[in-house]
């Protein structure tokens, strides 16, 4: 197998805007981006992979308001609860930023002067625009709703149709409303920026760039002729307009050179980000930014869904273009998740939390491989059936693949202390030559985001395996003394065979092919280690279980609406006086309580009063704070906490708390800690936000034991 050049490449998802947290459509697209990623780093290639919080706009001020907390604290409760969805699903982003970020004010601001001052793209107009006369504000688009102009279709956005995908001005609605107030809006005269989409020399790049070399996918392709009114000979005026790229204060985002109360519109700024998450990355790292984006050889590729195809296939590589920058080599555009058919609701009972589905215990690498299983290169909505995913995982992760070697490696570990052999003769070793022979043809699937057809092609090699398992029967030879030899070679070509299927598997399943790397006993695995079998006489270790069934049950949790316990009135007497208080049920966001222990598993726990006698931030660390504790115990502790975003060091220097004393000390980057420091939170710090550090009450000393 021929190892292909080494690639420099930059890839990022859309930025998820920081008013919710990651619901199931997020994940789906990481998933996609991240093994595509995988992949291409077990090519050998240089892969930065980033992505940012898309933190501006009306909607995020407005909530903002309604929380009482700055724009700035409301984002960064949403980014709280950001790293254990991606951790969860093992999605691995070398970088997550921030529009907000001084980055992305630099860059946003760069790149407009560019288009203002090089490239003369940037002109004013007044323009009559929506006014809220109850709130005293300028409605951005997304605050005005009405009837589509073009299709029809009532309680539509200002600024686009989610029925027939129209673009369109917000003036253009018809019977608009408020969507804060519910007041008919009003219209008042503004200055607005806009850059000149329509300028001949953006029509003509745009028409080379989406059009040319088959760039973008056929569907959006199409879609992209349409907008540009491109006719079948090549004919047709353009039929685009030019962008409004500004909105007036009050407004949270990034202020217009040069334009005292004008901000650039959301979406002006939000994939700029992309470039800032990158410079902040490198940045951090010490690469070198703009060598890096001046170097020819540098790719570039963006994974988006198909409602956002207009902003990322116009004005994205316009605005690159024409300010001096590096255009995308390619938008990669996927469709919709829906759940049996259905759009995802959650009144109905058909919407995925991908939280909830990590709180269940559900294995994180069944949902990339069902995912994967469903992908391929076109814009097509996949569907998340329940009975599917039991029955696919089940039957090809389980009965396929994991069967594999849970056949054959116990026979290597118990009755050949783990050596395999594989001095095989060539005649011999045709389904492995068959196995390792296309390697080129799931490289090449996986390359073109082909994932179902590559996962098909994995299992039916899995299928050719399993064959092999059943005519030699591994079992009967290990009844039959003089077969010994026979036996360790069938299950040594089952194990190289499994390695090979882990190769291929391993951009979806990173986890599950990093316990099969120490099952094996070998270094983490490329792709071109398909041609490098186990070295006769190599010891593996022990087989230990892979991976456990999904269970029809999981499935009937997942799609549960939790549901709150009614409390009963209790009686309290309280001075005397007899009342009624009905316990407190737990909040949206909060855990169920953890299984019952006894008290013997209680007093296992060595919880102590401790003194916070210095507390720092942990240099290189965006979560950690560094406490030194006295525990009463005639010495002090070194214990990490990831409680940085909730309190600064002076805060908690000099304060009394517990801390859980006989935990194993624990090596970590920053190094030892001895210790934990107990603290509440909920599960989902996005519905209720905050971490609170125990504190005991008024006579509590360090060294006192909390029973």
């Amino acid at each position: 197998m021929s190892t292909p050049a080494p690639r420099q490449l930059f890839v990022t998802t859309a930025l998820p805007y920081a008013n919710a947290a990651f619901h199931i459509g997020h994940i789906m697209e990481y998933i996609q981006a991240d093994i595509w990623v995988r992949f291409q780093r077990m090519q050998g290639h240089e892969v930065h992979f980033v992505c940012a919080d898309d933190a501006h706009g009306a909607p995020i001020m407005i909530a903002a308001e309604k929380a009482g907390v700055t724009p700035q604290e409301f984002v960064a409760r949403i980014a709280a609860g950001r790293q254990q969805h991606l951790d969860g699903f093992q999605i691995g982003f070398d970088n997550w930023s921030s529009t907000d970020s001084p980055e992305n004010h630099l860059l946003s601001q760069e790149i407009y002067r560019r288009l203002r001052d090089d490239a003369d793209l940037i002109t004013t107009k007044t323009i009559n625009q929506f006014y809220d006369p109850v709130k005293e504000m300028f409605l951005a688009d997304r605050y005005i709703k009405g009837t589509c102009p073009k299709c029809g279709a009532k309680d539509q956005y200002g600024d686009s149709c989610e029925v027939c995908g129209a673009v369109y001005a917000p003036t253009e609605l018809i019977e608009p409303y408020s969507a804060l107030t519910g007041a008919v809006p009003v219209m008042k005269a503004s200055e607005h920026y806009f850059f000149r989409l329509s300028d001949a020399k953006c029509v003509d790049f745009l028409r080379q760039w989406a059009l040319d070399d088959a760039r973008l996918q056929p569907e959006v392709a199409n879609k992209a002729r349409e907008w540009l009114d491109v006719k079948e000979d090549g004919e047709g005026s353009s039929g685009l307009g030019d962008w409004d790229i500004s909105r007036d204060a009050p407004y949270f985002g990034i202020e217009i050179p040069d334009a005292p109360g004008k901000y650039f519109y959301v979406w002006l700024d939000a994939p700029i980000g992309y470039l800032a998450s990158l410079k902040n990355y490198f940045d951090r790292t010490g690469r070198d930014y703009d060598a890096f984006m001046a170097d020819p050889t540098t790719e570039q590729y963006h994974f988006i869904g198909k409602d956002i195809t207009y902003f990322h296939t116009l004005f994205w590589p316009a605005m690159l273009k024409f300010s001096g920058m590096k255009v995308p080599n390619n938008v990669f555009v996927h469709g919709f998740i829906t759940v049996s058919g259905e759009k995802m609701s959650k009144s109905r009972g058909t919407g995925i939390s991908p939280l909830r589905y990590l709180e269940l215990g559900m294995n994180p690498e069944w949902l990339r491989y069902y995912i994967a299983a469903k992908l391929s290169a076109k814009v097509e909505d996949i569907d998340f059936n329940p009975d599917d995913f039991v029955a696919r995982v089940n039957s090809d992760l389980i009965g396929k693949y994991i069967n594999i070697a849970s056949r054959a490696a116990g026979f290597i570990t118990k009755r050949f202390d783990g050596a395999v052999a594989t001095d095989w003769a060539t005649a011999s070793d045709v389904f492995l030559f068959n196995l390792r022979d296309v390697a080129t043809q799931v490289s090449a699937l996986y390359d073109h985001r082909e994932y179902g057809k590559a996962l098909r092609l994995i299992m039916e090699q899995a299928d050719t395996v399993n064959a092999y398992v059943d005519a030699n029967k591994p079992w009967e030879l290990a009844k039959d003394p003089a077969r010994t030899a026979d036996l360790q070679e069938v299950c040594s070509r089952l194990l190289e065979a499994f390695r090979i299927l882990t190769i291929y598997l391993k951009p979806v399943l990173p986890a599950l092919a990093t316990q099969v790397e120490a099952l094996l006993n070998i270094a983490p695995l490329t792709w071109n280690d398909v041609d490098n079998p186990l070295p006769h006489g190599h010891v593996v270790n022990g087989y230990t279980h892979l991976m456990t069934r999904v269970e029809a049950k999981m499935l009937d949790a997942l799609f549960e609406a939790p549901t709150a316990p009614v409390a009963a009135p209790t009686v309290v007497v309280t001075d005397g006086a007899i009342t009624e208080h009905v316990a407190t049920p737990l909040a949206p966001g909060f855990e169920p309580l953890a299984p019952e222990i006894k008290i013997d598993d209680f007093a296992k726990i060595d919880l102590r009063i401790a003194k916070i006698v210095a507390c720092e931030a942990v240099e290189g660390s965006d979560k950690l704070l560094r406490l030194t504790l006295d525990a009463g115990e005639g010495r002090l502790r070194n214990v990490f906490s990831g409680i940085k975003s909730a309190y600064r060091p002076e805060d908690l220097t000099g304060k009394l708390t517990v801390m859980v004393a006989n935990l194993a000390p624990r090596k970590m980057k920053f190094g030892i800690s001895e210790g934990m420091v107990l603290a509440a939170s909920a599960a989902d710090v996005t519905a209720q936000p905050g971490i609170y550090v125990l504190e005991p009450g008024p006579g509590a000393v360090p060294g006192m034991r909390v029973r």
